[in-house]
């Protein structure tokens, strides 16, 4: 009895110390856990913010458990403010102890050594400011970015050194002391891989130049990364015109000389084999449209040496023939397959019906002076119209010759439909006004000066205005000229010219001359290539200052006259360019006639042409001539309206040293009829092309004669005089320079000749 008594009362304990543990247990746990939370979160180090700011950045806050893991993300936070130079976190306890040493205010960013690029420039490229954050990698992100801006600028030696000057209150200057150095030039251009094309003949191709003592005003010889990347391209054109169509240009590298002031530039090219045309052939799928008249279109023919650039010119040709046939949606694609064994392309161009697209809209953006109409009336697709890529390149073309805009960017985007296609004309605009002093000398008019105003889109109108004045030893001239392109909207020019003339012919003539008047003009095209121009002129001139001695002819001149004329000029112009033609010709008909009112009466006809071939690379050869006659209507012909030729049109000859001259006197006194013919082969002198000196050889053939009334006082002849020489032309920094040597072969013993020609002119 005993004994279970006792195992009862060991039950009953063990029951109770189980209720015990269990009723305890919570409150064990609470007490651990009490001693694993956040109570309480200090901020250590702050200056300038509240510790607000900082706690806002933390993932832990009072009351939450220490969790490592929120603590380390914390720190980072912090850190990627960018405020900081440095934060710690720390347990103290139950606290949580957050240091911070604060980054720096900025209170002045300077710039120390700079010339070449003002504070101003690098100010707007560095992204530190007064009153922002100080950061070591912004400050070395800046000195990255004005390292550059140095570079774009040619100069690869600067360095930039940043200083840090601490002031109180935790702020700082920022200093940028900058060492420039030199412009980093192009040392030596050199190729590898090429056997066609000599290393001479690939430098005049590339852009960039190599640095020469006399090339002191080029830009070009300074290494500019971005111009290497036009150079790969410019070679490749090059290699592509002359039948290479496997070129590659492999690597192109730059390296700086150990001195680092100067590039050695390395193009290493692939040149492939060399391809001629093989078979040409042109296949149409438009119905009513039949081949066999556009092969005509054409620029090349089969066994020419295969040239992108004229399959580009024949692709335009035909696009532009057959819409003249009336197709208005066509697409010109070239097929070409390599015949490898023969080394020739064969090419069959597909002549096919393009998507039926329609202009739904003409956009213009860029242009900030210059009015949207005087951009629109250039192009040559309107809205409506069916969509064309010869006319969309045309456009771009006659809007990029108004010469108003830098650059000219034409492109068609989509439009609301698949069948519209919206066309975006983009410019960006140049300065169009100019004020020019001018100094020069030429053999017939001797040292002269002039002064220019001039602005090509008055009041962004596309409109002309222009005052000019010229002194010269030997002539003085006034212009006030005024051009509207587009009278009352049309495709119609007018303007006027308001002109006083005063000239020096004592050493020729045996006179002095002045005329002073109104001329009005008006032009309109027929087409692309034919143009008519209107002038009407009115005019007072003066023949004076005439010595004793003088010609008869001269002295019965003496006195004022007053002409009246109106003239038209005909032109014909397929050149590729009217300011220095290679290819193409033109022919012009002008004629004058005088006597609608007035004190003198002519009609003066005249006829001019030439034609211009390229021989090879800057090599061209041309003919020109003129002829033309004046004849007196009821009356003698006067002094001053007759012709005077020499020099200019007959090298060798001296000014007016052709024509009837006074027996006696020795006096010009003009013909009424003369021509004039030169052929001339202009080539380069093999200098280096930074030079931009040309060299020509010519024969000129002319004469000028016929004189009424000349009571046998005169010398005249039709004969031909014929002149030979050479010259060369450079286009020096201060202007062109012209020198001509003419050697007069056959001349009249009256005729004035002369050896050395020159003519120089500036504007500065």
């Amino acid at each position: 009895m005993v004994r279970g008594f006792l195992v009862s009362r060991a039950l009953m304990l063990a029951v109770v110390l189980l209720v015990a543990a269990v009723a305890w247990r919570p409150a064990l746990a609470q007490e651990a856990a009490a001693g694993d939370v956040v109570q309480s979160i200090v901020i250590e180090g702050l200056q300038r913010s509240s510790p607000e700011s900082v706690r806002a950045y933390l993932l832990i806050q009072e009351g939450d458990p220490f969790d490592p893991g929120r603590i380390d993300r914390s720190l980072k936070s912090l850190f990627a403010t960018g405020r900081f130079a440095n934060v710690t976190i720390r347990r103290e306890g139950n606290a949580l102890i957050v240091t911070v040493v604060e980054n720096p205010t900025i209170n002045r960013v300077a710039f120390e050594g700079n010339s070449k690029i003002d504070d101003e420039a690098l100010t707007s490229e560095v992204t530190l400011k007064p009153l922002g954050i100080y950061t070591r990698a912004t400050v070395q992100s800046d000195v990255r970015r004005i390292l550059e801006l140095y570079r774009r600028s040619g100069r690869f030696a600067a360095a930039v050194e940043p200083k840090i000057i601490e002031l109180p209150q935790n702020r700082v200057d920022v200093v940028f002391e900058i060492n420039e150095g030199p412009v980093t030039g192009v040392e030596r251009i050199q190729f590898v891989g090429n056997r066609h094309f000599s290393d001479s003949r690939l430098r005049e191709e590339v852009r960039t130049r190599e640095t020469r003592w006399w090339a002191f005003l080029a830009t070009e010889d300074t290494y500019d990364p971005d111009r290497l990347a036009l150079d790969r391209e410019l070679l490749r054109r090059l290699y592509l015109n002359a039948g290479f169509a496997d070129f590659r240009v492999e690597s192109a590298v730059a390296e700086l000389t150990p001195d680092r002031e100067n590039f050695i530039v390395t193009f290493v090219v692939n040149e492939g084999e060399r391809y001629k045309v093989g078979t040409i052939s042109i296949e149409s799928t438009l119905r009513g449209l039949e081949p066999a008249p556009l092969y005509d279109e054409l620029t090349f023919s089969t066994g020419d040496w295969y040239s992108a650039d004229q399959i580009e010119k024949s692709i335009n040709a035909l696009t532009d023939a057959v819409a003249e046939r009336g197709f208005a949606f066509i697409d010109v694609r070239p097929k070409l397959e390599r015949n490898r064994e023969q080394r020739a392309i064969d090419i069959v161009f597909v002549v096919s019906e393009g998507p039926r697209v329609f202009v739904e809209r003409i956009d213009i953006s860029g242009n900030v002076r210059t009015i949207d109409r005087v951009i629109r009336r250039e192009m040559r697709l309107a809205e409506g119209d069916a969509f064309n890529a010869a006319k969309l390149r045309r456009s771009r073309q006659r809007i990029q010759d108004l010469d108003f805009f830098e650059k000219v960017t034409v492109e068609e985007t989509a439009g609301s439909t698949p069948d519209r296609t919206v066309v975006k004309v983009q410019v960006a605009e140049k300065s169009t006004g100019s004020l020019s002093i001018g100094a020069g000398f030429s053999t017939g008019a001797g040292f002269l000066g002039d002064f220019s105003i001039r602005e090509r889109n008055l009041l962004g109108r596309g409109q002309d205005l222009r005052v000019a004045l010229l002194l010269g030893q030997r002539q003085q001239q006034a212009n006030l000229v005024f051009t509207e392109p587009y009278f009352m909207d049309r495709e119609v020019s007018a303007g006027f010219n308001l002109f006083y003339v005063q000239t020096d012919r004592q050493s020729e003539s045996s006179f002095d001359s002045r005329a002073y008047g109104l001329q009005l003009n008006a032009g309109y095209p027929f087409s692309e290539t034919l143009s008519q121009s209107w002038s009407y002129t009115i005019k007072q001139q003066e023949i004076y200052n005439v010595p004793n001695d003088a010609s008869i002819f001269v002295q019965e001149a003496t006195g004022l006259e007053t002409v009246s004329e109106i003239g038209q000029t005909l032109t014909y112009d397929r050149r590729d360019s009217r300011i220095n033609p290679t290819k193409g010709y033109f022919a012009r008909l002008t004629t004058d006639i005088a006597g609608l009112g007035g004190t003198v009466a002519y009609a003066r006809p005249r006829v001019s042409s030439g034609y211009y071939y390229p021989i090879a690379d800057n090599w061209v050869a041309s003919l020109t001539g003129e002829v033309g006659r004046i004849f007196g209507l009821g009356e003698d012909v006067k002094l001053l309206d007759r012709f005077y030729i020499g020099g200019a049109e007959i090298r060798g000859f001296k000014t007016d040293g052709v024509g009837p001259r006074d027996k006696d006197t020795n006096d010009a006194l003009g013909g009424e009829i003369f021509y004039a013919t030169s052929a001339q082969l202009k080539f380069p002198l093999g200098l280096p092309e930074e030079f931009q000196i040309s060299g020509r050889v010519f024969t000129d053939v002319g004469s000028s004669w016929k004189m009424a009334n000349q009571r046998g006082l005169v010398d005249d002849s039709s004969n031909p005089r014929l002149s030979v020489g050479t010259g060369l032309t450079w286009l020096s920094p201060f202007g062109p320079l012209g020198v001509d040597i003419g050697y007069a072969l056959i001349k009249e013993d009256f005729d004035q000749t002369e050896l050395f020609r020159v003519n120089f002119g500036t504007q500065f």
